[in-house]
Formats: structure tokens, C-alpha cells, sequence
């Protein structure tokens, strides 16, 4: 998508938008293609797996430590 359909949904400048797609561009998590005068930008997600993946491992500790928690309240009302 190019920067003016990025920002439509958005209350933001378009230098805004483009400011921020910068930095998406420098982590690696959008790429870009120039067609004449306009640049098109596309999602790389292979980024955000990595993420995804690392939050994932503590998503499921603490759903345990969450259910071990619930369980012995529940043994043990106040």
C-alpha cells in the first residue's frame, strides 16, 4: 500500500505515517517498492513471528501460574 492509503484510517499526517514507516523499515518489519514516484509498502511478518513467539513462552507461564493460583483459592476460601 502506498502512504495515502496507509494513513486514510488514521488522525495522522502523512509525514507522520511516513516517519513511523521509517522505523518499521529499519527493523525489517515492512518492506518497500518504488514504481515510479510511489513507494509501496508491504508487511514482512517473519519479524513479528519471532516476536510472537518469545511472548508466547510467557503467555503460557503465567496462564499456569494464573490457574495454580485460581485453583488453591479455590481450595482455600477466605
Amino acid at each position: 500500500m502506498t502512504v495515502l492509503t496507509l494513513a486514510r484510517p488514521f488522525d495522522m499526517t502523512l509525514s507522520a505515517v511516513s516517519q513511523h514507516l521509517k522505523h518499521l523499515l529499519a527493523v525489517g518489519i515492512v518492506k518497500v517498492r518504488s514504481e515510479g514516484r510511489q513507494r509501496f509498502y508491504r508487511l514482512n511478518a517473519k519479524p513479528l513471528k519471532a516476536v510472537a513467539d518469545w511472548v508466547g513462552q510467557y503467555e503460557r507461564f503465567w496462564t499456569d501460574k494464573l490457574e495454580a493460583l485460581r485453583d488453591h483459592l479455590d481450595e482455600n476460601p477466605t
